[in-house]
């Protein structure tokens, strides 16, 4: 009677945890396709900016966010420019005020937090405006956004060129290229964030 019941007891266990499986396996067979989805729709919007590969690193790992959705995508896209832009402009701050600088550098690196500094407020107006996107005022959105990240590209554009002109060296080691890449990789975003804007744009009506 003891060995039945036991029997009876190992039976119904393996099939509690048998259906627990099957339910886990199901949910991660329905989780594949729509990972896969987001991934694809991100990689298939970025294939048509100028930095497809850097637009699909910076965006990828915010998949779950934006799902399939391309307003979310080009706010997303906004968000990480802008981040990039307020860290990069950081960094520029603490080195224009390090010693063995020329005057000459030390203006270039002041022009360029400036430069900086207007694309950061004009990225911010760009995500606040997307925020409030409808169908009724779509266009007029749009053209504001389109707008405002044009100036911000370039601003930064303008930066990167200060920098092309001024081989800036602190204590004997040129800064110039770790700088500039920090400015070209923004302007990179920046570039890939006004393309997948350009896409929204067109994609309604």
């Amino acid at each position: 009677m003891e060995t039945i019941s036991s029997i009876h007891l190992f039976t119904t266990l393996f099939i509690i945890l048998a259906s627990t499986l099957t339910t886990q396996c199901a949910n991660k067979v329905s989780e594949t396709p729509y990972q896969e989805a987001s991934t694809v729709f991100i990689r298939t919007s970025c294939s048509s900016t100028s930095y497809p590969r850097l637009c699909y690193s910076s965006l990828v790992k915010h998949a779950d966010l934006i799902q399939t959705n391309r307003v979310l995508l080009t706010g997303t896209a906004l968000n990480v420019t802008l981040a990039s832009a307020k860290s990069t402009s950081a960094v520029m701050s603490v080195m224009a005020k390090r010693q063995g600088l020329k005057p000459r550098e030390v203006a270039a690196m002041k022009d360029c937090v400036e430069e900086l500094s207007d694309s950061v407020d004009e990225l911010r107006r760009s995500i606040d405006e997307i925020s409030h996107l409808r169908t009724s005022n779509f266009e007029m959105t749009m053209s504001d956004v389109q707008t405002w990240v044009s100036a911000a590209l370039t601003d930064v554009n303008t930066c990167t060129d200060g920098f092309q002109e001024s081989a800036i060296t602190i204590d004997g080691t040129s800064t110039k290229s770790s700088v500039r890449g920090l400015v070209v990789q923004l302007a990179q975003l920046t570039s890939n964030a006004l393309a997948l804007i350009n896409q929204l744009a067109n994609s309604h009506g």
